[in-house]
């Protein structure tokens, strides 16, 4: 499982699912999101402005990427 470490105190769906490279574009993220394709923590999630904090797993293609907490 890959990791993506925060920059900040917490990620948008969108924006992590670009960050990982498991899409090319936001208009790509939104679209794949809105379909039902992708799920945080085995829940679809059909909101991409949804907060990801530590811990969260998201899953899209078979790929799960995890977010990790970033390093003081």
């Amino acid at each position: 499982m890959e990791e993506l470490i925060l920059k900040d105190e917490f990620i948008k769906l969108g924006q992590a699912l670009k960050a990982c490279g498991l899409v090319e574009s936001g208009a790509e993220s939104k679209q794949v999101i809105l379909d039902g394709l992708v799920t945080v923590n085995g829940e679809t999630q059909l909101q991409r402005g949804k907060k990801l904090y530590p811990k969260d797993v998201v899953s899209y293609q078979g790929k799960s990427i995890r977010i990790k907490e970033h390093d003081h």
